[in-house]
């Protein structure tokens, strides 16, 4: 069984940045693909960011491209976020995902295993 924590959210004025991280453990995650999520109160769950598990691909939605970067540790089963130029409107709660790799793409937003998410808040 894998367990996904996150780490490093808060509170952060506009124009800020913050970095999240995601570490997970229990069984190996060597062959993770790893996602980014978040949720904004009353909206949906919206997919963030994605890197597959040799970390050569990744993907952003269009409203947080240019500003945030996903990138992953294999080595030490890791995934972070590092968000700059924040936004209010990126204020939500953001959960990190994760999925063994089965040859779905990276565009693909189904993931198996989630962490209990962080709360990030830019103020205005």
């Amino acid at each position: 069984q894998v367990q996904l924590v996150e780490s490093g959210g808060g509170l952060v004025q506009a124009g800020g940045s913050l970095r999240l991280s995601c570490a997970a453990s229990g069984s190996t995650a060597n062959t993770f693909d790893w996602g980014w999520f978040r949720q904004a109160p009353g909206k949906e769950r919206e997919f963030v960011a994605a890197i597959s598990w040799s970390g050569g691909i990744t993907s952003h939605i269009e409203s947080v491209r240019g500003r945030f970067t996903i990138s992953r540790d294999s080595a030490k089963n890791t995934v972070d976020l590092q968000m700059n130029s924040l936004k209010p409107e990126d204020t939500a709660v953001y959960y990190c995902a994760g999925r063994y790799y089965s040859g779905r793409s990276i565009h693909n937003t189904e993931f198996d295993y989630w962490g209990q998410g962080t709360q990030v808040t830019v103020s205005s």
